[in-house]
């Protein structure tokens, strides 16, 4: 087991430990690909919707938000292409009775290819220092571009195949690469075959008087067929966008890493409709905005990167993921796609009403473009905790645990702690909690010793911890410790409010 595959078996193991994540239905032995967000996770999550609205819906005014239904009419799956077309191709190893989605496999596989080229890179600059060209270097050493050249021939093959549902030869490609199962370690492989990711269900309470219907494999479609009623509603001129966040559902046969993929997950998206014509332009906005964002959050820009899709999906001019380096590599966190006129024509068609924009300017009508950008809440979820986790050896040879999530997401913003459980210490810490518990989320704890609580704390990734002493009754001060450098300085009560928001502050 390499580094990383044990630094996450450990954030796995403290995001349930510390009230984040749960195994759903754990007390019947769990079920595969579902979790549950704890006490903390709940919050964490929370606060991460809030930070995507905020910057999407409230500091645009030409944006705005809806919420709409699970369930929708079959017909709108249909015009989507999602039942004819919502499919991963899936290949089984023999030996392992594993199955794994057949592009994954070959994608892994460019990865590690890739992995090799970084390695080459950093082997280099540290041989040659600061005359090092990174540029010159990876367009002139013979083994880098013969990696690059590989990963370019295997991606073309690959993303070709796919698009022509040529399995066979994405099957002889796995064959060739010699790709092994990662469990077994064999490469006895079965045929690629196709699979529908929707879930089914049945609409109504009568066997010979039921409805087929899905639950949404995506929430893009809620905001397409309320065009018409969010525009006329809202008096919306082009260009304007729609955002939505709730649950989608896919039925992944491979679902694995944690709650990187997951059969229920949600999903942070916004439909931008523009002028046909214009959706470049706002494509490459959307694209840096939302780079932007991310990095917002003061995880290092080496963390994340841009990777453009060579395969487009069949509605789409523009494609392009923000990829995140998550412990088992570099993976999508969001996309965002010039979809053209697909959706809004696809519904026009299907439900035969007209879908279009009236343009004042021109005194034209016509159907918009739409760029869409589409993060998963989860998957961000997992980022900021994977990158959060830290271990660390202090001074005096003791270790910690600690959280080291922004601040502005973190679960519990302060901690209110009296340094005994006697002496009035308690009923002067309960005064101040209830003077801050309007403000924020605090957290209340006099249970152990003071070193201990510190250390709880870290653990879920609190801020500020406020202890309140025997000098407290005196002078009205109290200790406030900061969560990352452990530093600790005296200050009046009144001042603590004013400091906690300086920390929460958020430069967007």
């Amino acid at each position: 087991m390499n580094n990383n595959e044990n630094n996450f078996k450990k954030i796995i193991s403290h995001a349930k430990e510390y009230g984040f994540i749960f195994p759903s239905s754990e007390i019947y032995d769990g079920l595969s690909a579902v979790y549950d967000y704890g006490q903390y996770g709940v919050e964490l999550k929370n606060n991460i919707k809030n930070y995507w609205w905020k910057s999407m819906v409230q500091f645009n005014e030409n944006i705005v938000g809806i919420d709409s239904a699970i369930f929708m009419h079959p017909q709108v799956w249909k015009a989507s292409g999602h039942v004819d077309a919502f499919n991963d191709p899936m290949i089984d190893n023999k030996d392992s009775k594993k199955r794994y989605r057949a592009d994954v496999l070959v994608e892994d596989y460019m990865e590690k290819i890739n992995t090799k080229i970084q390695k080459e890179v950093k082997k280099a600059a540290k041989r040659y220092g600061e005359s090092f060209n990174e540029k010159e270097f990876l367009a002139t050493n013979k083994r880098v571009v013969d990696y690059k050249t590989k990963i370019t021939n295997i991606s073309k093959r690959l993303y070709t195949s796919l698009e022509n549902q040529n399995f066979a030869d994405i099957k002889a490609l796995i064959d060739e690469l010699q790709i092994a199962c990662p469990i077994s370690g064999s490469r006895n492989w079965t045929e690629v075959r196709q699979f529908n990711l929707m879930f089914s269900t049945e609409l109504g309470s009568i066997n010979n008087n039921t409805n087929k219907v899905f639950l949404r494999p995506e929430t893009a479609q809620g905001i397409f067929v309320n065009f018409l009623n969010v525009q006329k509603s809202g008096r919306m001129k082009l260009p304007f966008g729609i955002a939505q966040i709730g649950k989608a559902f896919r039925n992944e046969i491979v679902a694995r890493q944690f709650i990187f993929r997951m059969r229920e997950f949600e999903q942070m998206e916004m439909e931008f409709f523009v002028k046909p014509g214009e959706e470049f332009k706002w494509f490459n906005y959307w694209k840096h905005q939302r780079m932007k964002w991310h990095k917002c959050l003061g995880i290092p820009d080496s963390k994340y990167r841009f990777h453009d899709h060579e395969k487009l999906a069949h509605y789409a001019n523009a494609a392009t993921d923000i990829e995140f380096e998550f412990p088992f590599g570099f993976k999508e966190l969001e996309g965002i796609h010039s979809r053209t006129d697909f959706d809004l024509n696809a519904h026009q068609k299907f439900s035969n009403k007209k879908i279009q924009f009236f343009d004042p300017e021109t005194k034209q009508s016509y159907v918009p473009y739409v760029v869409e950008t589409s993060i998963g809440l989860d998957r961000t979820f997992l980022a900021i905790l994977s990158y959060a986790y830290t271990e660390e050896t202090l001074d005096d040879g003791s270790e910690r645990v600690v959280l080291k999530i922004p601040p502005f997401l973190s679960p519990i913003k302060a901690a209110v702690l009296p340094l005994v459980k006697k002496d009035g210490l308690p009923e002067k810490a309960r005064k101040i909690m209830d003077k801050l518990k309007f403000d924020y989320l605090c957290q209340y704890d006099e249970k152990d010793a003071i070193g201990r609580r510190y250390r709880r704390q870290d653990a879920i990734g609190t801020p500020y911890c406020i202890t309140i002493d025997h000098q407290t009754l005196k002078d009205n001060t109290v200790t406030i410790r900061e969560r990352d450098s452990m530093k600790q300085e005296r200050i009046s009560i009144d001042s603590i409010s004013d400091i906690i928001s300086k920390k929460l502050k958020v430069n967007y």
